[in-house]
């Protein structure tokens, strides 16, 4: 038992011993150095998932955009799906499963979703790519290039970088206003100078954001702009696997000389590759650190190391608190409270967007009883109420409907008959019930509004609502 408690205690001093880090607060340039490996296979099939972005708004279906967020006419179309604000409930449930996703997600395996799905990191690595074609791929190389004095090759080389810089802004620019208006038609009315000005507005805003953003900023939004890098923390436990320096392997770290082998020395050659290819800059083996965005880009930096020095992989590797600190296995995904709660969460709005989505009604029917006043009686003796039909058509057809009533014998609808409804359109209608008085011998009686779609056989509207006499 002694033994157990000195080894662990003796493991959290080699951790404590390296984990002197400190923030970048922008005055050193990040330069990553590009290595093959798995992890930047898996970082290029995820950035490669923001092609729907700019692919998605270009595919038609029935002669129209497929997916379209028309917000002036407060729809959105999904191929022949229309989904309106009064189905609003189904986005908010689409919101909460795709924020509770990013919260479980990051209490299994970190930041996973910054370094292999945001936005910012993707346009980053796009920007720093084409960075290092042209100036240079090492810290070395770009400053030296930097700080060689002007010539042609290097205005050349400086006005491709900008002007491929801002090609990609304006594209991702025109490709999120095209989500919300025709696409086709959009690039045409900014070829002519004919957009409207919320579509110039756009344009501009995310030319800037993403040429400031990528281009400049880089990390620093990483560091100090992102809530997610603050919120994190709470979401970690000590079984979350992050990109994890194995200290009681790696120390005491030393250089490697060929034909040499290290007996004294721990795995770590200190060959500083692993900061090298870091996009954010830090030193993994200084313990888990703000910057870090979980790529495993270091992983594959180390290993190619292991690979050189003949030494096993794995030195840095995904591993949970437990597994480096106490040699202890990670608990399995079913048996860690806060992934069932996520889970469960998740099971339930998925289940309501589904759910939703398989009993989307093509219609909104309602009938609002007039309140003033709430009954008339007529020079007949017979009883009148008042009512306000209103319909939606979620279709993409002109809808016709015959209504009628049901529930109250001796009723009979006045006012309206048919109805003619466009698609998208709300069309309030009033609407006269009138009863014989001796054929009314309560108070208050249920009535149906039913309406039969003449030109689909397949849909029929109907509402309960109440008929009002005297006492």
């Amino acid at each position: 038992m002694n033994e157990e408690a000195n080894k662990i205690t003796n493991v959290d001093d080699i951790y404590d011993e390296v984990s002197d880090w400190h923030v970048n607060t922008g005055g050193i340039k990040i330069v990553a150095k590009r290595l093959a490996g798995r992890f930047r296979r898996l970082k290029w099939f995820g950035m490669s998932i923001w092609l729907v972005f700019f692919l998605g708004p270009y595919l038609r279906w029935n002669g129209a955009q497929a997916i379209l967020f028309d917000l002036p006419n407060r729809q959105f179309n999904f191929f022949h799906i229309t989904v309106y604000p009064q189905d609003i409930w189904m986005l908010s449930l689409t919101l909460l499963f795709f924020a509770i996703l990013l919260a479980a997600v990051t209490s299994i395996a970190g930041r996973v979703f910054c370094g292999y799905f945001c936005f910012q990191t993707v346009w980053t690595d796009i920007y720093t790519l084409i960075e290092a074609k042209l100036e240079g791929n090492t810290p070395q190389k770009a400053t030296k290039f930097n700080n060689s004095p002007w010539s042609f090759d290097k205005l050349v080389r400086k006005v491709t970088k900008h002007s491929l810089w801002l090609a990609i802004a304006l594209l991702t620019g025109v490709s999120f206003a095209a989500w919300f208006t025709d696409a086709f038609k959009l690039w045409y009315d900014y070829f002519t100078l004919q957009a409207p000005l919320p579509a110039w507005i756009v344009l501009g805003m995310f030319t800037a954001g993403t040429y400031g953003f990528a281009g400049f900023m880089r990390e620093q939004v990483c560091f100090w702009l992102c809530p997610y890098a603050r919120l994190q923390g709470v979401m970690y436990d000590q079984d979350t696997i992050l990109p994890s320096y194995d200290a009681e392997r790696g120390e005491p770290r030393g250089k490697l000389k060929k034909g040499q082998h290290q007996q004294s020395k721990g795995s770590c050659v200190d060959c500083n590759v692993c900061v090298a290819v870091c996009p954010t800059g830090i030193d993994i083996r200084k313990g888990q650190q703000e910057g870090c965005i979980t790529c495993g880009i270091c992983i594959d930096a180390c290993d190619s190391i292991m690979d050189k020095t003949q030494q096993p992989r794995g030195l840095i590797r995904y591993a949970s608190y437990k597994e480096l600190h106490h040699n202890a296995k990670t608990v399995p995904l079913y048996k860690r409270p806060r992934v069932i709660i996520y889970s469960l969460i998740l099971l339930t709005a998925l289940s309501g967007v589904i759910y939703g989505f398989a009993n989307l009604s093509p219609t909104e029917f309602k009938v609002v009883h007039d309140r003033q006043p709430v009954f008339v009686r007529l020079s007949d003796g017979s009883i009148q109420n008042k009512y306000t039909v209103k319909l939606l058509n979620k279709t993409k057809e002109v809808m016709t409907l015959r209504f009628s009533i049901e529930g109250l014998e001796g009723a009979t609808l006045h006012g309206l008959n048919e109805m003619t409804v466009e698609p998208g359109k709300v069309i309030p209608v009033t609407a006269l019930v009138r009863v014989p008085d001796e054929q009314l011998n309560k108070s208050l009686v249920p009535i149906i509004f039913k309406g039969k779609v003449l030109t689909n056989s397949n849909i029929t509207v109907r509402y309960k609502s109440m008929f009002i006499g005297p006492k």
